[in-house]
């Protein structure tokens, strides 16, 4: 590759670019159970909800206004842990929310589906099921259950073929990182006081 080619791709995907340098760093700072995680995956989320739209991923471009929200969410929840008990203490998940997850990702799934056709989305069914289940890893990890980072590395996996699928290979490569940073955040958070 030549300093034209190159300069070119960057300057064609700048966008793309930075939302996986922001997003690598922001999932980094979570596996370490830091504060300032949130804001960093908060510039993350805003930055990948316009390379979304762009590339007609609707749901993956609603999903980020979902996680904006939760990342808000999960902001003051952690910051509230850190001011009662000093720092950010994870939370077992029980089997009645592990299916309570999977049964609404499920109903999530197929009602976005049904939108997303409607709307004339890429690649409507998948990235809808992949969305919705991202809320639910999304809810899990603001509310600090060590079970997000298995839904996570299994959403995340998928996520790779569907960008592979629709030419954002920067993005593809970010979820594989994802996937290995999930791998790390699951193995921190089962090291902290109360993971099970």
């Amino acid at each position: 590759m030549t300093w034209p080619l190159i300069a070119n791709y960057l300057s064609e995907h700048w966008l793309e670019l930075a939302g996986t340098v922001t997003t690598v760093v922001g999932i980094w700072l979570t596996t370490r159970r830091l504060l300032i995680c949130w804001p960093v995956v908060l510039a993350a989320d805003f930055l990948y909800l316009a390379v979304f739209f762009r590339a007609r991923l609707f749901s993956d471009a609603l999903l980020q206004v979902f996680f904006v929200a939760f990342t808000l969410y999960g902001w003051w929840h952690w910051w509230r842990g850190v001011q009662a008990e000093g720092e950010v203490r994870v939370v077992p998940l029980n089997l009645r929310g592990w299916l309570a997850g999977l049964a609404a990702g499920a109903v999530g799934a197929v009602l976005l589906g049904w939108l997303m056709v409607r709307i004339g989305a890429a690649l409507p069914h998948l990235d809808a099921t992949l969305t919705s289940y991202s809320l639910v890893a999304s809810w899990w990890g603001a509310r600090k259950h060590i079970a997000n980072w298995w839904l996570w590395i299994a959403v995340d996996l998928i996520y790779i073929g569907e960008y592979l699928y629709k030419d954002l290979r920067l993005t593809a490569l970010l979820y594989a990182g994802l996937v290995v940073l999930a791998v790390l955040g699951l193995r921190e958070w089962r090291r902290a006081p109360g993971a099970v």
